[in-house]
């Protein structure tokens, strides 16, 4: 008993510090929910449906392990590719996701246009080409593509692809033993650790930024976004963060 609560301790002590350390499994949800506005449940529950994500194939790769305790080190090599191919897919989309909110930071630039009337009066209005105009595009606006759904989605099939690196190790300390119990109770507090801190830095950083004022770079936010990503995915492939 003494030894699975040791165990356990452990895995918990794991989870957290892994996850604290790993700046991917909490920064890009802040800043693509600063972005585009989520409310604070939206970003809540968007990170847990990708932190329940970014656990499952781990578990899933560490029960196979368990049942076929010869193939442990060739499960973490799996393991190793799954993240470098996480961590090379999160690049990829921190970069189209900057490109993106560079192009719409142009588009939302005021400039001024003049108009001579028949009378001879001229005048100026202020214009930008994001929000005046909006209805000459709106019958094509289903058929373009819609960085609103496609966020949201990349995130948590990127998770999906994203490992639990110390899980599998640790599932096998109680597996050598015959403990399966064990294996069930560390995977559930792995997991359960795992996805609180997640939630935990998301929700009170998310909240803390709200109340910071960015009226002047609002139009940068999403380029800041994607650029925060992709700094995430380099300290990933550089670091192992």
């Amino acid at each position: 008993m003494e030894n699975e609560l040791v165990l356990l301790w452990g895995a918990a002590s794991i989870a957290f510090v892994h996850t604290l350390l790993g700046p991917d499994h909490y920064l890009p949800f802040v800043a693509v929910g600063k972005a585009r506005g989520w409310s604070l449940p939206k970003t809540g529950l968007i990170t847990l449906m990708c932190g329940v994500g970014h656990s499952i194939g781990s578990i899933l790769l560490g029960f196979i392990g368990v049942y076929a305790s010869g193939y442990v080190t060739r499960l973490l090599n799996i393991e190793s590719v799954r993240g470098d191919v996480a961590a090379w897919s999160l690049l990829c989309f921190g970069f189209l996701y900057a490109a993106w909110g560079i192009r719409k930071s142009f588009n939302a630039k005021s400039h001024n246009h003049w108009h001579t009337h028949a009378d001879g009066v001229r005048h100026t209005h202020n214009h930008n080409h994001q929000s005046d105009h909006a209805h000459v595009h709106a019958e094509k606006a289903a058929q373009k593509f819609s960085m609103k759904i496609f966020a949201p989605w990349a995130l948590f099939i990127i998770f999906i692809l994203g490992p639990c690196e110390p899980l599998i190790p640790l599932m096998m300390v109680p597996a050598a033993a015959g403990n399966y119990m064990g294996v069930a109770m560390t995977v559930g507090i792995f997991t359960a650790v795992t996805i609180t801190t997640m939630l935990s830095v998301v929700m009170l950083s998310s909240w803390g930024i709200k109340s910071v004022s960015t009226n002047g770079l609002q139009k940068y936010s999403h380029a800041f976004a994607g650029g925060t990503i992709s700094l995430c995915a380099v300290g990933m492939l550089a670091f192992g963060l």
